[in-house]
């Protein structure tokens, strides 16, 4: 563990546009146009809306090539280019290993445990420790505190509709530590006006009350207000709980966070705690049961 973390940390101490993967020795440029006579395409991984992705071949390096879905999604698929590009070194989103513009191709690292929802699937990681499920909870307020306290003005996760998409955007390292992976869909909240997650009308009781319809007659986006990134502090208590779940003491968890879940789902969005407070709550319960089990 300790040889991992620090290889994890000498990725980030690499130069302004260059990487590292696994098993490298030296950083290396990010990866261009020039280098796609160099990359072999093994397999699909996996199809979404925006992007097609394929794990490929650099050299001796497993890497993963995303290509847009199709001529339709060109434009979105550079926003979450250049959005990951903002983004990098950072160790709570994937890597950026190169792009080409040309070609509409983006490389990213591979991480072979797949994204959280496949990981969650496999019987192999039932019954978690306590410690473990919490670990999950921390890595996920971590990841929402990052993109809440961007220079520019918080990012909202859009692209988590419903739990079984969350999930798929999100990674689980050799680390057992989840990082985000699809950045296509996070807008900055700039002003008190709010952002929306896309024009179309959405339901169910995973997204927040304030992206809800609520008025009567047929929905008309332009009379649903802005949001902003509170919603994903709504949304953060539903994926913890899944995370409890797997745990063999899921009931003493969920009775542990029952407060702190309970004020995420306030419907006053004002009201509910920032990332930063689900991380330093999330701590305060994984010390105490480290206190424990030291005892």
């Amino acid at each position: 563990m300790l040889i991992s973390t620090w290889c994890k940390l000498q990725r980030l101490e690499c130069p302004s546009n260059h990487f590292i993967l696994d098993h490298m020795e030296s950083c290396h440029p990010w990866l261009t146009c020039k280098d796609l006579n160099k990359i072999t395409i093994k397999n699909p991984l996996g199809k979404g809306a925006v992007k097609d992705v394929f794990l490929a071949k650099w050299g001796k390096n497993n890497v993963v090539l995303s290509l847009p879905a199709s001529s339709d999604y060109i434009e979105d698929f550079k926003i979450g280019v250049e959005t990951l590009m903002i983004l990098n070194p950072s160790k709570y989103v994937v890597q950026f290993v190169g792009h080409c513009d040309k070609e509409n191709a983006l490389f990213t690292e591979y991480h072979p445990l797949g994204n959280a929802l496949e990981f969650f699937n496999k019987s192999v990681i039932k019954n978690l420790t306590e410690i473990q499920s919490l670990g999950f909870c921390l890595q996920y307020s971590l990841i929402l505190s990052f993109l809440h306290n961007q220079p520019n003005g918080p990012r909202v996760f859009c692209d988590s509709n419903d739990l079984h998409k969350l999930l798929s955007q999100l990674l689980v390292t050799s680390q057992s530590t989840l990082i985000l992976n699809d950045v296509d869909a996070l807008p900055v909240v700039i002003n008190s006006s709010g952002i929306k997650c896309g024009h179309r009308q959405l339901e169910g009781t995973f997204v927040a009350p304030e992206q809800l319809w609520n008025k009567e007659g047929q929905f008309t986006d332009s009379l649903l207000p802005g949001y902003n990134e509170k919603t994903d502090i709504w949304k953060a208590a539903s994926v913890c709980e899944f995370f409890l779940t797997q745990a063999a003491g899921k009931d003493v968890l969920r009775y542990r966070l029952f407060n702190l879940h309970s004020r995420c789902k306030n419907n006053n969005p004002e009201l509910r705690p920032s990332a930063g407070d689900l991380v330093n709550e999330y701590r305060l319960v994984i010390e105490d049961y480290n206190s424990h089990v030291e005892l």
